[in-house]
């Protein structure tokens, strides 16, 4: 009797931060620093008081309004809404080596993005990044109200795809987000590098 083939790879999901871009808290602190004033060194624990309404934010569980008013409150800063939209959403910087390999794969797969993030990191560091209309099916931790590695995530992105686990290729910086990708059945890669990211490929089958 014959050995059953593998399930031949028809999809690939990427994570977006730190795959398609990067990004620096360093970054959001320096521009609520030019905001505002206050010292960087200074904010660090500032912004202690406000870790879980972030956590609450990405999760869907507050609103866009519920999440700044949360967090000028509770920060105690001078910063008016519009001011805070400019320095939570300005940390990104595209990796255009990965940006690209989604041009390349996309004619002959499907694509998927992944990620944990907020409404306002999706309209305004998502959406509008070159790549996203080639993007076959999006699934967002704040809409589905939960975050990775919860494995509904994973199931959501699936099924919005038509793909089985064992078709798919699911790629993100960090190991135990990987992991529970790897857990459902899917191919993992946990992203390193451009380079690594496309011998990782290679070694599963995918012309990259």
């Amino acid at each position: 009797m014959q050995p059953t083939a593998p399930p031949k790879i028809t999809a690939i999901i990427f994570d977006f931060g730190m795959v398609l871009s990067s990004f620096d808290v360093g970054t959001f602190l320096q521009n609520l620093s030019d905001i505002t004033g206050t010292p960087v060194e200074r904010l660090p624990p500032i912004l202690q008081n406000v870790r879980d309404i972030v956590v609450r934010y990405e999760t869907g569980l507050i609103s866009t309004d519920e999440f700044v008013e949360s967090a000028i409150r509770r920060t105690g800063l001078h910063i008016s809404r519009e001011q805070f939209k400019k320095a939570y959403n300005e940390i990104f910087t595209a990796i255009p080596e990965n940006r690209e390999l989604v041009r390349r794969l996309k004619p002959r797969y499907k694509i998927g993005l992944l990620s944990n993030t907020s409404e306002w990191h999706y309209e305004h560091a998502i959406k509008t990044v070159d790549v996203f209309p080639l993007f076959d099916a999006v699934t967002l931790s704040f809409e589905v109200k939960a975050m990775k590695p919860v494995p509904a995530l994973y199931l959501d992105i699936l099924a919005k795809l038509r793909v089985a686990p064992g078709e798919c290729i699911y790629i993100d910086d960090i190991a135990e987000n990987a992991a529970a990708a790897a857990d459902l059945g899917m191919h993992a890669i946990q992203y390193l590098s451009p380079a690594q990211l496309v011998s990782s490929l290679r070694r599963l089958g995918v012309s990259a």
